[in-house]
């Protein structure tokens, strides 16, 4: 691996973090000690893609990702995000085995994620990929969007397990006992209700 500043052929790795997906190195040059990054990257066959009209052309994630930044512009999205979610996509494509990989496929895999991080660029995107010509498109979508929304928070709550089961019941409060309170002790020639107190002569 070349250097990037003087040419020299010979440099140190100095360190290696391994993604998954690629290997990230840092080396420094052993001439003039200038350190870069590289990059190891398994070498995946080329995807093709159908487009709609019939055409064929090679995959471009770079062009993805630009189709995607433009729907996600002035959205507060976390640093890199954008770039993860294009390399989640070439990798759920690679996964799938094929050479040729229908459009609408990288279109749906675009809007699913983007549906999960970002409503306003989800409509912008599915503006451009569904090629609405007039309001009623946005207002459909919208709407699309807002049931599905509903419909995902109703199976989530029905299936979220209950605390307490609906069918126990607590015990019925019992009433308090009457009687004398604990501790005190009744004089045993202490008149009763059954027994008249003898009048004073």
């Amino acid at each position: 691996m070349r250097c990037p500043n003087c040419g020299a052929p010979d440099s140190r790795v100095t360190d290696s973090r391994d993604s998954g997906e690629e290997i990230r190195r840092r080396r420094e040059c052993a001439a003039c000690g200038v350190r870069f990054t590289t990059y190891e990257r398994i070498q995946h066959a080329a995807l093709v893609v159908a487009k709609r009209d019939g055409r064929r052309e090679e995959f471009n994630s770079e062009k993805l990702l630009r189709s995607i930044r433009l729907a996600c512009v002035k959205r507060p999205l976390p640093t890199g995000a954008l770039d993860k979610l294009v390399e989640e996509i070439e990798s759920d494509l690679q996964r799938r085995g094929r050479a040729e990989v229908p459009a609408s496929v990288i279109g749906d895999a675009a809007l699913r994620r983007l549906r999960q991080i970002d409503s306003v660029a989800y409509v912008r995107y599915a503006s451009v990929y569904r090629d609405f010509d007039d309001l009623d498109g946005f207002v459909r979508e919208i709407r699309e969007y807002h049931n599905a929304d509903e419909e995902e928070q109703a199976t989530a709550s029905s299936a979220q397990l209950e605390l307490i089961p609906n069918e126990y019941v607590l015990p019925p409060k019992q009433g308090a006992r009457r009687g004398r309170r604990p501790g005190i002790t009744k004089p045993q020639n202490a008149p009763t209700d059954e027994t008249p107190a003898a009048s004073p002569n």
